[in-house]
């Protein structure tokens, strides 16, 4: 019973280890190279050669006393992330239903970027700027700003690509889209929005609609409250099943790597 319960978690370990870091290598291969893609790759790497060289890792670290030790403390660290991955993930969860909910009356509408390629925006900020559709349209008097710099490579900006969607899939008006073109990050996005909306004479004390994906939310909103937006609104869009939970992972890491740098 118990060399079968070891061999199903070798398995587990080097199966999810495995999918991890591939998923990872992809995102670096991008070019996002950062805590939310570098962590959990390590963390691949060490369930692979867990799942892989187990006898081997067990045998050589029950030789030594604070190796051992130290195997167990690295384990009991592993299940105190879990757990704290799984209340990210209720967390999350609730703020995606919240953010679902209808958003009231808001003096600007931001929509954050999330990448383009040839030209056009990713099936993820498609998503979003068909859900701030809606709201846009029935919302005349709110500033609308899309916010996305230059990226890697390319001659246009995020904001641009956003704005012109807008305009040919859905028929917003150039004139009605303000572009936040400089921003490269999260933080960016909402700080050089609010020089936007600022410089049209509104407050960041009234209700700000962000629009971004349903796995973005929790962290775009807790940056935003710590730049002094005082009603941040998150309004969710949807995240592909098929890439839900993938999403989901990364972005607990990124929420991490947030708290670590002060963005909230």
């Amino acid at each position: 019973m118990l060399k079968a319960l070891l061999t199903t978690t070798r398995v587990i370990l080097t199966a999810v280890g495995l999918i991890v870091v591939i998923d990872c290598i992809i995102l670096m291969a991008v070019g996002k190279i950062n805590f939310g893609s570098v962590v959990p790759f390590l963390v691949g790497i060490i369930f692979i050669a867990h799942g892989i060289f187990w006898h081997a890792i067990r045998q050589f670290s029950s030789q030594h006393l604070w190796l051992n030790r130290l195997w167990y403390a690295l384990w009991a660290i592993f299940v105190l992330w879990l757990i704290s991955f799984v209340v990210f993930v209720y967390a999350l969860q609730q703020q995606i239903k919240n953010s679902q909910q209808p958003a009231p009356t808001v003096a600007a509408i931001i929509v954050l970027g999330s990448g383009t390629v040839a030209g056009k925006p990713t099936p993820t900020l498609a998503s979003r700027l068909d859900t701030a559709v809606p709201l846009i349209k029935s919302q005349p008097d709110a500033l609308v700003i899309t916010s996305g710099g230059v990226g890697f490579q390319r001659t246009r900006s995020e904001a641009d690509i956003m704005a012109t969607y807008l305009h040919e899939t859905h028929d917003i008006q150039f004139e009605r889209v303000l572009q936040e073109g400089k921003s490269t990050s999260t933080e960016e996005n909402l700080a050089h929005s609010q020089e936007i909306i600022e410089a049209k004479g509104l407050s960041i004390t009234r209700p700000i609609a962000i629009v971004t994906s349903d796995f973005h939310t929790i962290r775009a909103a807790s940056i935003a409250r710590h730049q002094g937006y005082q009603q941040p609104i998150p309004v969710a869009s949807s995240t592909p099943l098929s890439i839900r939970y993938n999403a989901w992972f990364r972005e607990y890491f990124a929420f991490v790597s947030g708290w670590l740098l002060g963005e909230y």
